[in-house]
């Protein structure tokens, strides 16, 4: 490979939403921009699959095409199941974001995000694995070393690499970055299953109790989700935050297939109706990596930490910082080289934390609060009744509102999240 294939002006390390909302962003302002990623599209993500309003509206962002006619299936809200209470809540309609919301697989999702990027100019390069970053004699971060598809190591250089390389962080970490044992950290399995009675669901469906008939009716810690995905399957999964004692002392598949013996048999929630293995993924949440830009690397994604920690969202939270990221790579690069370009860059983790920090410092008391079983069960039965509340809880959890103007719920929220100090 010629050097001058190996020299950028940004390298993306990391081809998911946030590494290919980045890049698109990136290549758009007609910057040329390396997108490195391990495997080989398309690939297979641990997640949930669906998609918010929030996330819609990024997608909206890339040009990419949500109509139903191309493989998206959209829903209308949510529906909360728990305290023996099942509630449909629409998404609410606002001025800042699409009223739908979306399934998709990330084999197909991933797939057209980073096809999205390089419709615009970004250069994909697949089956290079990022090994650490290079640095110069001031310890700056001016590109990586990966192995190659074709054998071998090589180098990529860029006054500027974004990490989008996911939970295990292997930039940041090289760079000292560890992960922040006081911020909230989830554990989500998922897995496939045939279920033509519920597929084509038009609402994403939330368990906030979780039961199992194994040995009687017993109550299950964590959360869980059944997403229909609109070809005959659909996807189902729980999650369990570190404020659970249950956490890491649980089996968390064997608790997914026992919770499952608790749904109508017609839905087909059995083994033999299953596709492929249940899998996991950890979830970092509330900024549990920082800073976000240090010595030219910017953290994007869960690479930061930036999964909500109020409902486990991460799709959104990645391709947003992918595009404030690139908005402001664009300024500082066509700078020179030193203090004037270095003061732009560090405006990147001021603004994510104007952004969220006060968001999140909500969600992490939520998380200490919804950890506790006896409180939970306190809110849910108290809580579910009433639909008013459950839309403005609808609201708060999906970080849907319009900052300025809207309605009562909207203001309220944004002044929680005002006055909340930043984490």
């Amino acid at each position: 490979m010629p050097d001058n294939e190996r020299h950028a002006d940004v390298i993306v390390v990391g081809a998911g939403p946030g590494g290919s909302a980045a890049s698109y962003h990136l290549a758009r302002h007609g910057l040329r921009v390396l997108l490195l990623e391990k495997t080989e599209f398309p690939r297979e993500k641990v997640c949930g699959d669906g998609l918010t309003p929030r996330a819609v509206k990024q997608l909206i962002r890339m040009g990419v095409d949500t109509s139903p006619e191309v493989g998206w299936l959209r829903n209308r809200g949510l529906r909360v199941i728990g305290g023996g209470v099942r509630l449909e809540l629409d998404w609410p309609e606002l001025a800042s974001f699409p009223g739908y919301g979306l399934v998709r697989t990330r084999l197909d999702l991933d797939d057209a995000l980073a096809k999205q990027a390089v419709k615009v100019g970004a250069e994909l390069r697949t089956g290079v694995t990022v090994t650490g970053p290079l640095l110069d004699g001031a310890g700056r971060v001016e590109g990586v070393t990966a192995q190659l598809p074709e054998g071998g190591q090589g180098e990529f250089r860029a006054p500027l690499v974004i990490a989008a390389d996911g939970v295990s962080g292997r930039l940041p970490l090289a760079l000292g970055l560890a992960k922040r044992t006081d911020r909230p950290m989830g554990v989500a399995v998922r897995r496939y299953y045939a279920s033509p009675a519920r597929h084509d669901d038009d609402y994403l469906e939330s368990w906030l109790e979780l039961r199992s008939r194994e040995g009687g009716d017993n109550l299950l810690p964590g959360y869980g989700w059944i997403f229909g995905m609109g070809d005959g399957r659909v996807n189902v999964g729980l999650g369990v935050l570190n404020s659970s004692a249950a956490f890491g002392r649980t089996n968390y598949r064997t608790m997914l297939t026992d919770w499952l013996t608790s749904t109508p048999a017609e839905w087909g929630l059995t083994e033999e109706n299953a596709e492929g293995k249940v899998l996991g993924a950890a979830l970092p949440m509330g900024f549990n990596r920082v800073p976000h830009y240090t010595r030219g690397l910017m953290l994007v994604g869960d690479s930061g930490g930036m999964v909500n920690p109020f409902n486990g969202e991460g799709i959104a939270y990645a391709m947003e910082s992918g595009e404030l990221a690139a908005e402001i790579a664009v300024q500082a690069l066509a700078r020179p080289a030193g203090p004037g370009r270095e003061r732009a860059l560090g405006q990147y983790s001021a603004e994510l934390r104007a952004r969220y920090g006060g968001y999140y410092r909500l969600g992490n008391v939520f998380v200490k609060v919804i950890g506790n079983p006896h409180l939970m069960r306190i809110a849910t039965r108290h809580g579910m009744p009433h639909p008013t509340l459950m839309r403005f809880v609808l609201k708060l959890l999906a970080n849907l509102t319009d900052p300025r103007g809207g309605d009562a719920m909207d203001r309220i929220i944004n002044a929680l999240t005002r006055v909340a100090p930043a984490v």
